[in-house]
C-alpha cells in the first residue's frame, strides 16, 4: 500500500502554485503525482491512500481521470492550513489499519530504482537516505550506527553527526504502523504538536526501542520540491531543462525571480 501526503499549500513555490496544486506541477515532462503513482505500480504497489487538503478536488479529479480503475482511497485533512504532515498521516490510520505501507511526501520526484530497493529490502521499517547532501536546518537528518540502524531522526539532529538526509520515502511494517499511529494520536492531542512533522513520531518510536533502518540511495536521482529553485533543479535532474518547461510555469518562475531581485 502507498500512502501519499498531498494536503499542503506549497506556498514557498508561489507563483507556480497560485493556480495549481504542488503535486500536479510537471517535472521532467511528467506530473509529479503521476510519476509517483506510476513508479508505485511498476513496483507492484496497487493500492493507494491519498491524504488531501489544499485543492483536494483538483487532485482527485486528476487521479481519477489519469488512473482509471486503480484502488485509491481519499482522506481529507480539513485542517491542512493549521496542521502539518504528522496530522495528515494520523488521519490515514483508519484506512491503513494494520497493513504494511510505503509513505511518500507528494513533493518528491524520484528514480523508480529507489522504490525498487525499498520494496525489495528485507528490513521491516526503512528510511531512504542520501549521504551526498549539504545538511542544514531544513533537512530531515538521520544518525545511524554502523549497522545502519537509526539512532536519531529529525530536523534538529546535529548535521555533524548525521549520515545523511531522509528523502521523504519510508516503509513501515504492519507491526509498527499501529504504534506509529498511536504516537501521532497522542501528539495531536496537544495544540503545540499540530505543526509537527511525522518524523517526530518516528523519533519517539526510536527512543522507545522500535528499530528503523536506513537505506542508502546515494547516487540515485531524486528531488524534493519546496521552492522555485528546487523546481528548476528537479527539471535539470529529470531531463527537462528549465528553458523547456511550459510557458505558464516559466512565466511564474520569472516573476518569482523578479520579486526576489527587487523586493518591495
Amino acid at each position: 500500500m502507498a500512502v501519499i501526503l498531498a494536503a499542503g499549500v506549497g506556498s514557498r513555490l508561489s507563483p507556480l502554485t497560485d493556480k495549481c496544486a504542488k503535486s500536479l506541477l510537471s517535472v521532467g515532462g511528467s506530473v509529479i503525482l503521476e510519476r509517483m503513482i506510476r513508479n508505485c505500480l511498476s513496483c507492484g504497489i496497487s493500492q493507494f491512500v491519498l491524504v488531501l487538503g489544499h485543492r483536494a478536488d483538483e487532485i482527485k479529479q486528476f487521479v481519477d481521470k489519469t488512473f482509471r480503475g486503480i484502488r485509491v482511497t481519499y482522506v481529507i485533512n480539513d485542517r491542512y492550513s493549521e496542521t502539518n504532515t504528522g496530522y495528515s498521516l494520523m488521519l490515514a490510520s483508519a484506512v491503513i489499519g494494520t497493513a504494511e505501507f510505503v509513505k511518500f511526501d507528494a513533493d518528491v520526484v524520484f528514480d523508480v530504482k529507489i522504490l525498487r530497493q525499498l520494496v525489495d529490502s528485507d528490513r521491516s521499517n526503512v528510511l531512504c537516505i542520501d549521504r551526498n547532501i549539504a545538511l542544514e536546518d531544513e533537512e530531515v537528518k538521520v544518525i545511524t550506527d554502523d549497522q545502519m540502524q537509526v539512532l536519531e531522526v529529525g530536523k534538529s539532529v546535529d548535521p555533524k553527526l548525521a549520515l545523511g538526509e531522509s528523502i521523504g520515502i519510508e516503509k513501515i511494517s504492519a507491526k509498527t504502523g499501529p504504534l506509529l499511529f498511536a504516537e501521532l494520536s497522542e501528539m495531536m492531542k496537544s495544540q503545540t504538536h499540530l505543526q509537527d512533522y511525522y518524523e517526530a513520531a518516528y523519533a519517539r518510536l526510536v527512543e522507545k526501542g522500535t528499530v528503523f533502518r536506513a537505506l542508502d540511495i546515494t547516487g540515485l536521482n531524486w528531488a524534493e520540491i519546496d521552492t522555485p529553485e528546487d523546481f528548476a533543479a528537479a527539471n535539470e535532474i529529470f531531463g527537462t531543462p528549465i528553458t523547456t518547461v511550459s510557458r505558464g510555469q516559466q512565466r511564474a518562475l520569472d516573476e518569482a525571480a523578479d520579486k526576489r531581485a527587487n523586493p518591495t
